[in-house]
Order: C-alpha cells, then sequence, then structure tokens
C-alpha cells in the first residue's frame, strides 16, 4: 500500500468513497408501469446530493494533511462527517422511496451499494471494523 503515499485507513476511506460516487451513477430508483413502460434515475437528485457531498468530504480528508499518516483528529472528524452524510442521504433516499412510492416506485441496486458502502465507511473510521493487514506488515 505505500506505493501510493497513502495511508491504509485514508486509502480505504478514498476506495469506499470512489464505490460511492460510482454508486451515485447506478439506478437508485427504478419504476414500472404495468409492464409497458419503466424508469430508471440515479442518485444525483433529492437526498442523493448529501450523498454527494459527503463523498467530497471523505476525499478532501483523505487529501488534507500528511498522506503518509494516519487521520488526525480533524481530519477523522470529517470523514466520520462524510460517511455519516453519506448514510443519512441514502437512508433518506430510500425512506422516501418506500413511504411515497405506491407500489410502483422501487428501491434500485445502486442505493443499496451506496447505503453499504457508506455504513462499511463509518464503521471503519469508528473502529468498528479493523483494517487488514497486509503480508508486508506482518514482515515488520
Amino acid at each position: 500500500m505505500q506505493n501510493f503515499g497513502f495511508h491504509k485507513s485514508k486509502l480505504y476511506s478514498l476506495i469506499l468513497a470512489a464505490v460511492g460516487l460510482i454508486s451515485l451513477l447506478l439506478p437508485w430508483i427504478s419504476a414500472s408501469y404495468g409492464g409497458f413502460a419503466s424508469y430508471t434515475h440515479n442518485g444525483f437528485g433529492g437526498w442523493g446530493i448529501l450523498v454527494l457531498l459527503g463523498i467530497g468530504g471523505v476525499a478532501a480528508a483523505c487529501f488534507m494533511g500528511n498522506k503518509a499518516g494516519p487521520f488526525d483528529e480533524m481530519g477523522k472528524k470529517i470523514v466520520m462527517g462524510g460517511f455519516g452524510a453519506m448514510v443519512l442521504g441514502s437512508a433518506l433516499f430510500l425512506l422516501r422511496i418506500l413511504t411515497s412510492g405506491h407500489g410502483i416506485l422501487k428501491p434500485g441496486f445502486g442505493l443499496f451499494i451506496g447505503l453499504a458502502v457508506s455504513v462499511i465507511g463509518l464503521l471503519l473510521v469508528l473502529g468498528k471494523i479493523s483494517v487488514p493487514k497486509s503480508i508486508d506488515d506482518k514482515i515488520k
């Protein structure tokens, strides 16, 4: 992991933010009107904008300060806020679909990927999930 110059926690956070950005491009809403017409929409709208802002916060915190060192106190708070915004935005988006869909709107797989990535990122920063050890760490 040292080839990129990032600390492991920053690199994993950045990868999770990139997957979250990709999930915004995938369908977040799918609708079917009796089999005659279908509709899908990505996450760039509504509460998905909050997810996009959270991704920007995580990416900014990863590039702040010393990239080779772990998150400092302020960087950790920014990353937790970014992943928290991603969780909140995707959860509210899901709740909006489930409560106002009238059986026509269904959540898309991009929404579930975005929600899973943001929860994993938040648990990673909180220390509930540990960063995997590489073979190089075992040698040292």
